[in-house]
């Protein structure tokens, strides 16, 4: 099923008892990390919560809304992210079989059934949205709940912008999540890095002499806010993801002050440019690696309008140490493009991104090995795939071994490796919030193939086989367990 809005998604987790309402007044500076944060780390995720009352601001706060397997699979209407997955795995088997051998008369009945997914990429404009019923120019970001999350963090952070910018030459739009600290009323940091979508748009305005105009939605359909986060590629619009998420167009509006398209199902937008020539120092603020980020210079964001829902809610995230709510986020796209890494890497069987590698810092891939070197071609292949480039530690094993399970893969990779042979240093681009580079943006990462070898890699003693106790045995002791009195 598609929500209607986030309010409606508000509802279904409700229903399931997977939302908790606060009605005493809360302190969004430090007092709701702190309820969250405690949340967040009990088995599961803990509930969504509905802060009814935050001081100083006549909206409610919701947060951790996406904080457990259940609750991302249920934004994709489905009952697993697993699931979710097997639907792409199956669209993109498809796209690939017509792609090898076309055949007009097998094509058309089997596209058929595809239809409705291929009708669910394409927005729907509407003309009178609910993000747009109301629109304040006086209002600024003094009268929203905005977080301070952790004492040392430079200021209040808005933590679930999504935010909308279109490239002036090929008019290719974006929506990406970039948190950005408020300064005062009307200003607030823009906090997206060099190798963003919105960067490279802003370098092209700044070239241009031009202000850039952007719009940042508050509180949309989750399908929506996760398609934000997503590594998509390059000029690949967030929306048209997010209607195949879905399984029903998501629908986009105007802005009020530019030709900027925003969803139109937002609590609230908030209008207004950036500068290319201005910049201001943003942070310190408590990130997803569970240390403070530095501060650097940053362009300022401008707020011109507020247009919002008559009766709307303010989302919000905090990150930090795992477990948060976007260790979450981050495991749905682990599973959902899961797939692609497997059509394009057909070795790769499965692979599992620890909640201790906060997204990036480390990917645990289980391979079908089939000649020599092979683990170190899958290295290489993920560190060549998109937002991949980041990733500090590889840890590659054979497709006995579930990635998921940790305690097997520590096992196999303390015993398995000879450092000389099975260590792969790899020099390239880092993640900006990686603070143990000696250079930002740039450093060494790690690859550890923790496969058998045999002889055709060097190896010429024999390889041990793993202590496994006979099936027949199994089932023997199983049968006759409760006669040992144990």
């Amino acid at each position: 099923m598609a929500y209607k809005d986030l309010q409606d998604f508000m509802a279904a987790l409700e229903a399931k008892g997977q939302l908790k309402r606060v009605s005493v007044e809360v302190d969004p500076e430090l007092e709701i990390t702190e309820i969250a944060d405690r949340v967040m780390r009990t088995p599961g995720g803990g509930p969504a919560l509905l802060f009814e009352k935050v001081r100083g601001s006549a909206y409610p706060l919701l947060i951790n809304a996406m904080g457990s397997e259940e609750r991302m699979a249920m934004a994709f209407g489905a009952a697993s992210l697993d699931e979710k997955a097997a639907e792409i795995e199956d669209l993109i088997a498809w796209a690939w079989k017509q792609l090898r051998g076309f055949n007009v008369f097998k094509a058309v009945p089997e596209a058929l059934p595809k239809l409705p997914v291929a009708l669910s990429l394409f927005p729907r404009r509407v003309a009178r949205p609910k993000c747009q019923q109301v629109k304040d120019d006086a209002a600024g970001f003094d009268s929203l709940p905005v977080l301070k999350c952790w004492p040392l963090d430079g200021g209040r952070f808005l933590t679930l912008p999504l935010v909308c910018t279109r490239d002036p030459e090929t008019g290719v739009q974006n929506v990406g999540m970039y948190r950005m600290q408020v300064y005062d009323d009307r200003t607030a940091g823009m906090h997206w890095h060099l190798h963003k979508d919105g960067a490279h748009f802003f370098q092209k305005y700044k070239a241009r002499g031009e202000r850039m105009p952007v719009a940042v939605a508050l509180g949309c359909d989750p399908a929506v806010t996760y398609a934000s986060t997503a590594p998509l590629p390059e000029g690949v619009w967030e929306m048209l993801f997010a209607g195949f998420l879905r399984g029903k167009p998501a629908e986009i509006t105007k802005a009020t002050l530019s030709d900027l398209d925003v969803p139109a199902d937002a609590e609230f937008v908030l209008e207004g440019y950036v500068d290319p020539d201005e910049v201001r120092v943003e942070g310190p603020f408590g990130d997803h690696t569970g240390f403070y980020s530095l501060e650097d210079e940053y362009p300022v964001f401008h707020l011109q309008r507020i247009t919002r829902r008559k009766d709307p809610v303010y989302p919000a995230t905090i990150v930090g140490i795992p477990p948060k709510e976007d260790c979450w986020m981050a495991k749905a796209t682990e599973r959902l493009f899961l797939p692609l890494l497997k059509q394009l890497c057909p070795e790769i069987v499965d692979l599992s991104m620890p909640l201790e590698g906060v997204f990036h810092n480390c990917v645990i891939v289980s391979i079908k090995k089939r000649f020599p070197g092979q683990a170190r071609k899958v290295m290489n292949f993920m560190w060549g795939m998109g937002q991949m480039m980041y990733t500090k530690l590889i840890v590659v094993v054979d497709d006995d071994v579930k990635p998921s399970d940790v305690s097997t893969v520590a096992w196999r990779a303390f015993n398995n490796i000879d450092a000389r042979r099975d260590l792969v240093f790899s020099d390239g681009p880092l993640d900006a919030l990686d603070h143990s580079s000696p250079m930002p943006r740039y450093g060494t990462r790690l690859g550890i193939d923790a496969t058998r070898k045999g002889p055709d890699e060097g190896h010429t003693r024999p390889w041990p086989s793993p202590l496994a106790m006979d099936e027949s045995v199994k089932a023997l002791v199983d049968g006759r367990w409760d006669l040992y009195g144990l």
